[in-house]
């Protein structure tokens, strides 16, 4: 196949990119780098079956030839980067996903587009299931990628009711592994450098909000069973242990070696103080759960973010042209 994957210089795109080279599939990266990196994917650059593109994906969307299917990663991800780029995280979720939605129709391509837990808001019901119409403030903060997501998801259904375009929807909850970025302010990084760094680690409210833990290899695996299935509906895809942050906060201190000490501050505006997702879906459509353990994998990305720390501002740097 020929896949188009947008944000495909991003943490879970570049590993997208990897996993469909892997499966010896013809792959054109597009992503404006915004928050995505070149680095994620500069391994890949000589790949005889890779090609990148640095573009902007609310602007006129064009790739030469066939596609088959068009993979639609392209957002900023993080709280810290949707608050910092709101209006790009709407047009992204409206204009990116109406451009890319053109050129699956133009192609007669499939789309599998990247939804998320934040669908769900501050949820009243738990664990997560895909019936779940959510709770979301939409004119709070983090309402410019809430909403952005679910108009998106209405705007793909759209175009599958009415055009006929092939569609994939996951929703992805909390995933981690190599590649985050160390200042994207999530949770594993945030815990994991300031442990590192010997500082307290930053909790928010009282530690209590839980959050599931999937990591990336596995949420890759349910994203590739999900475009290979028929299923249409939207597919949650994530890890269902839960735990509370404290815990978290205490999980990464002991791999560490160092003493689990906690700055409490005080709760962002609508945060979420439960997310576990219901998987009965992915299991039963497309034989999907996660398989790798939690503390097993933080080590790896433990490791991850011991090499960032290592380099030199100048080293292991590629220029995108």
């Amino acid at each position: 196949m020929h896949v188009v994957i947008t944000g495909g210089a991003g943490f879970i795109g570049s590993h997208l990119c990897e996993h469909f080279l892997a499966e010896n599939h013809k792959v054109t990266c597009i992503d404006n780098l915004l928050t995505g990196n070149i680095n994620n994917i500069a391994h890949l650059l000589d790949h005889p079956h890779f090609y990148f593109k640095k573009y902007d994906v609310t602007d006129y969307l064009h790739v030469a030839g066939d596609v088959d299917w068009i993979l639609h990663f392209a957002s900023p991800a993080s709280p810290i980067d949707y608050l910092e780029f709101p209006i790009q995280t709407l047009k992204v979720g409206a204009l990116g996903t109406h451009k890319v939605l053109g050129l699956a129709r133009a192609k007669k391509a499939g789309l599998l587009m990247a939804s998320t837990s934040e669908v769900y808001g501050d949820p009243l019901v738990h664990p997560q299931t895909e019936e779940y119409w959510g709770n979301v403030n939409p004119v709070g903060p983090r309402g410019v990628y809430d909403e952005a997501k679910r108009f998106a998801e209405a705007m793909a259904y759209a175009y599958h009711r009415y055009h006929g375009i092939d569609v994939r929807i996951v929703r992805i909850f909390n995933t981690y592994g190599p590649r985050m970025r160390a200042d994207d302010g999530r949770v594993v990084p945030s815990f994991i450098n300031q442990a590192l760094e010997g500082k307290p680690l930053t909790v928010f409210g009282d530690g209590q909000q839980t959050r599931s833990f999937c990591y990336v290899s596995d949420l890759v695996a349910g994203i590739y069973a999900l475009l290979l299935s028929k299923e249409t509906r939207p597919v949650n895809i994530g890890n269902p242990k839960e735990m509370t942050i404290l815990e978290f906060a205490k999980t990464v201190a002991k791999i560490i070696g160092v003493e689990c000490r906690v700055e409490n501050q005080p709760l962002p505006e609508d945060d979420p103080h439960v997310r576990q997702p219901d998987i009965s879906r992915a299991k039963e459509c497309l034989g999907w759960e996660p398989t790798v353990d939690l503390q097993e994998c933080l080590v790896h990305v433990i490791e991850y973010f011991k090499s960032l720390k290592q380099q030199t501002p100048e080293s292991g740097t590629v220029t995108a042209s």
